[in-house]
C-alpha cells in the first residue's frame, strides 16, 4: 500500500521544529502493525525542504525501528509548484494521499489527487469554499473513492465523552456553547508566514470546534456572525486578524435551537505554557460540560526550561518498547483510522460510502466548511449574519 504526502511542513514531519510532526509518526507506528505498507512519497515544492523532511524521517525510524521505504520529491535543489502532479501520475499503483498544504491549496491538490484515482485524507479545513468543497464531494462520488478531513479533535477522549454525554441526553438540550482557542505568536509570524495572508485563525484554528459542535449534537449550522481586530500583527506589516469572534446558531434534529461562541486568537506569548490555549463549556437544560484541554493535568519545570503544560494525548512519543519509542495519542489516531479505512476498501472489506455518518468525510466537513464561509463573508459585511443554505 504505497502513501502519498503532499506536503513536508510541521505537521508532516516537525520540519524547522525539535519535534517530528503528527503525520509521519502516525505512518511508522501503522507501519509497526500493517506488513502491506510499501513505499511512501512525501512530495514538497523545495527540494532542500523535502531533504530536510528525509532526514527527519531516518531519524524517526532510528528512533522507533520501524523501517519504511521512503523517497521525496522534488530532487535537489529544484523548486517545483507542480511536483505533486508529476509524482502522482508516475508512481505506481498509489493507494491514497495524504494532502497537508496551505488552505488555499486544498481544493487544487485534493483534485488532483482524486482525479488520480486516490482516496484522499487533507488536513482541516476541507476548503475555504463551499463551492471547491461541493465539487470535492462530486470528484469522490462520481469515481467511488474515499475523502475525509483529518480532524483529529473528534477523536481526542474528551470530546468522545463530550459527545456521549449529549446523545445520552445528560445535559438535556443544548443552549449556549462558548469555546476559547489560542495559539502562539510564532505560527503567524514564522510557521505560516509566507502564506498567512490566505487564512485567519478562525478558518486554520477555529474550524476544529465547529467540527466538534456537528460531531457532538449532529445539529446543522443555520447562520453564522463573525467580528475581528487587526492590530499587533498589522503593526509587524502581516494584515490579517490577531482576534475573530463567532456567533453561529445551530438547529438540533427535533428543531430546537443553541449558540456556540468562538473566540480565536493567534497573538499568545511566546511563554505560554502551551502551543494551544483550548477550552469548551457546553450548557443544557439540565447541565452543563466543562472541559479546560490545554490543561491535562500535568505541569513541568526546569531550571533550563520554562513552565510547560504538556499534552499527553494529541501526538507525544512514549518509551514502551525496548530501545524505541513509539507514537501515541489522538493525532496519531487520527490518521490510522484513515489508512486502516483506506486497506479495509483495498481488501473489499469496505466500500466509500460505508463510512458516511462515522467519519469526518467531505460531505460530513462540508458544514464546517459552509460556517468558514460565512463568518470571512460576515467580516466582509459590517459582521451582518448570514444565513447558511447546505
Amino acid at each position: 500500500m504505497n502513501i502519498i504526502v503532499i506536503g513536508t511542513g510541521m505537521y508532516v514531519s516537525g520540519r524547522g521544529t525539535d519535534g517530528y510532526g503528527t503525520i509521519l509518526p502516525a505512518i511508522i507506528e501503522w507501519a509497526r502493525k500493517e506488513v502491506s505498507l510499501c513505499k511512501v512519497f512525501l512530495v514538497g515544492t523545495n527540494g532542500g525542504h523535502s531533504r530536510e523532511a528525509f532526514e527527519k524521517a531516518k531519524s524517526l525510524q532510528n528512533l522507533t525501528g520501524v523501517s519504511l521505504d521512503i523517497k521525496t520529491y522534488p530532487l535537489g535543489n529544484e523548486t517545483d509548484p507542480e511536483s505533486y502532479i508529476k509524482t502522482i501520475n508516475a508512481i505506481q499503483q498509489p493507494a491514497c494521499a495524504i494532502v497537508a498544504v496551505p488552505d488555499h491549496l486544498h481544493y487544487k491538490v485534493s483534485a488532483a489527487c482524486l482525479k488520480r484515482g486516490l482516496h484522499t485524507l487533507v488536513v482541516k479545513p476541507l476548503t475555504p469554499t463551499v463551492d471547491e468543497a461541493k465539487k470535492l464531494i462530486h470528484i469522490a462520488g462520481k469515481k467511488n473513492l474515499y475523502g475525509a478531513v483529518e480532524f483529529h479533535k473528534r477523536f481526542d477522549k474528551q470530546n468522545l465523552m463530550l459527545r456521549d454525554i449529549v446523545r445520552s441526553g445528560g445535559i438535556g438540550s443544548p443552549l449556549y456553547c462558548f469555546v476559547e482557542y489560542s495559539q502562539r505568536k510564532s505560527i503567524p509570524t514564522k510557521v505560516f508566514k509566507s502564506w498567512v495572508n490566505k487564512t485567519n485563525i478562525l478558518q486554520y484554528l477555529g474550524v476544529h470546534y465547529i467540527d466538534i459542535i456537528r460531531f457532538v449534537t449532529g445539529a446543522k449550522p443555520v447562520r453564522v456572525m463573525a467580528t475581528g481586530q487587526k492590530n499587533w500583527l498589522k503593526g509587524k506589516g502581516i494584515d490579517v486578524h490577531d482576534a475573530i469572534q463567532s456567533m453561529i446558531e445551530w438547529q438540533m434534529r427535533d428543531g430546537t435551537s443553541f449558540n456556540q461562541t468562538i473566540l480565536v486568537n493567534w497573538i499568545d506569548p511566546e511563554t505560554s505554557s502551551a502551543m494551544s490555549d483550548q477550552k469548551i463549556k457546553l450548557i443544557g437544560t439540565a447541565g452543563r460540560f466543562e472541559a479546560d484541554q490545554k490543561d491535562r493535568g500535568i505541569t513541568l519545570l526546569g531550571d533550563d526550561k520554562q513552565i510547560e503544560t504538556p499534552n499527553p494525548d494529541f501526538c507525544r512519543s512514549y518509551d514502551l518498547v525496548k530501545d524505541n519509542l513509539t507514537w501515541q495519542g489522538y493525532g496519531i489516531d487520527s490518521i490510522n483510522t484513515f489508512l486502516c479505512d483506506v486497506h479495509d476498501i483495498q481488501n473489499k472489506k469496505k466500500l466509500p460510502k460505508d463510512f458516511e455518518g462515522l467519519r469526518s468525510t467531505f460531505k460530513e466537513s462540508l458544514f464546517s466548511t459552509a460556517v468558514i464561509e460565512a463568518a470571512n463573508k460576515s467580516i466582509s459585511q459590517q459582521n451582518n449574519w448570514i444565513t447558511l443554505k447546505i
